[in-house]
């Protein structure tokens, strides 16, 4: 409990606020019966989701920041972005966009370390909350060589905030990724 705590004061002192995307894997479904939800299952049963990103995956126990390394918010991976794009993992719904603009749940996406000290500046939402987006859509554009000039980590976790509804959360890829290139199951 004490470590949670310290997490979650730790997050409010940081000021971190977030872009969440809430995964309806029935989404798909709801506004398109025809659509296969193939790409979002594995055949040993359990949801895929997809890189949100190109770069190095990595995984959250050795990156720098204590709170996403000791999987206070949740499980999951990061990576070091190539690209200044963050791509849907999956269909879903855009539930809050951060003031500062700096991360993309139950799916996080936090683009950087310490980057809601920027203010919003070098970050570009593509979408609104509230806006269905389907996988592979692009939701945010940031300025890798600015925010990085500015002294500003970019390794990028990706958590699964609800992990406790899930029997296991799986890295499944390693090394460079794609966007959409599947590298979490979530049984």
């Amino acid at each position: 409990f004490g470590l949670l705590l310290a997490g979650l004061i730790g997050l409010a002192v940081a000021g971190v606020v977030f872009l969440v995307c809430k995964v309806f894997s029935y989404y798909r479904k709801k506004r398109h019966p025809e659509a296969p939800v193939v790409s979002f299952f594995s055949s040993e049963g359990g949801m895929l989701i997809a890189s949100p990103l190109e770069g190095k995956l990595l995984p959250l126990d050795g990156i720098e920041d204590p709170v996403f390394s000791a999987e206070v918010l949740g499980k999951g991976c990061a990576i070091e972005p190539d690209k200044g794009e963050i791509y849907a993992p999956a269909d879903g719904v855009i539930l809050k966009i951060a003031e500062s603009s700096h991360a993309v749940v139950d799916l996080l996406i936090h683009v950087g370390m310490d980057t809601v000290e920027r203010h919003g500046a070098g970050f570009a939402p593509q979408v609104r909350a509230g806006e269905h987006v389907q996988s592979g859509q692009l939701l945010l554009k940031f300025d890798l060589q600015k925010i990085r000039a500015d002294g500003y980590p970019l390794t990028t976790p990706v958590v699964v905030t609800n992990s406790d509804a899930f029997s296991d959360v799986i890295v499944v890829a390693s090394g460079n990724m794609t966007e959409g290139q599947n590298i979490l199951l979530l049984r």
